[in-house]
C-alpha cells in the first residue's frame, strides 16, 4: 500500500497532492492487475509516493515472468508505463508522471546510472572539459542529471529523441 507522510488537515495543499497521487497509484494498480490477469502472470502490486509522483511496482517470485514485462533494456516497461499513465489520465483527466518499476529493473538501472553520472562528474572536475554521454531515455537522463547535480556540477540534455543525450558541464 501507499507509504509516506499524510497530513491531518485535508485542506492543506500538500495533503491534496498526496491524495491525488494516491488516487493515481490506485488507478494504476487496478489497470496493471487487469493486465497481469489477461497475460496470466503472477505479480503483486506495490504503491508509494516518491518525489512528488506516484510510484507503482510489480514484484513477483518468478523473475522470468516479469522479464517478459520488462523486455529488452526496458522497452516493454517503458510502453507499459505510458499505457498506465494513459489509463490514469483517462480516469482523472490529469496528465500523470507516474513511475512504473517491474521486478526492480528501474531500481537497479537507477543505481548504475547514478554511478555513471558520478564518474562523468569526476571526469569533468579533473579535465575541466564538458563530457557528452550516450543517448538515453528520459528516465535515464533524469537519474544522471540528479547524480551530476549531487556532485555539484551542471548538466543539460541535447539532441532530439531518441538520440537525446546528457552533457556534463564544468562548474
Amino acid at each position: 500500500m501507499t507509504e509516506g507522510t499524510t497530513s491531518t488537515a485535508p485542506a492543506e495543499a500538500g495533503s491534496d497532492t498526496l491524495t491525488r497521487l494516491e488516487q493515481e497509484g490506485e488507478i494504476a494498480a487496478d489497470y496493471l492487475e487487469g493486465l497481469l490477469d489477461i497475460a496470466d502472470l503472477d505479480g503483486d502490486i506495490d504503491m508509494d509516493v516518491e518525489a512528488d509522483r506516484a510510484a507503482v511496482s510489480i514484484i513477483s517470485e518468478s523473475a522470468r515472468d516479469l522479464q517478459k514485462l520488462v523486455g529488452r533494456d526496458g522497452e516493454v516497461l517503458e510502453a507499459l508505463q505510458e499505457l498506465t499513465r494513459l489509463a490514469v489520465h483517462r480516469e482523472t483527466g490529469d496528465r500523470s508522471r507516474l513511475m512504473l518499476d517491474i521486478g526492480g529493473f528501474r531500481a537497479k538501472k537507477r543505481a548504475v546510472l547514478a554511478e555513471l553520472g558520478a564518474k562523468a562528474a569526476n571526469e569533468v572536475k579533473t579535465s575541466g572539459q564538458p563530457v557528452k554521454l550516450d543517448p538515453m531515455t528520459p528516465f535515464e537522463r533524469k537519474v544522471v542529471h540528479d547524480a551530476i547535480a549531487a556532485a555539484g556540477l551542471r548538466s543539460e540534455s541535447e539532441g532530439e529523441e531518441p538520440q537525446r543525450f546528457v552533457v556534463v558541464l564544468p562548474a
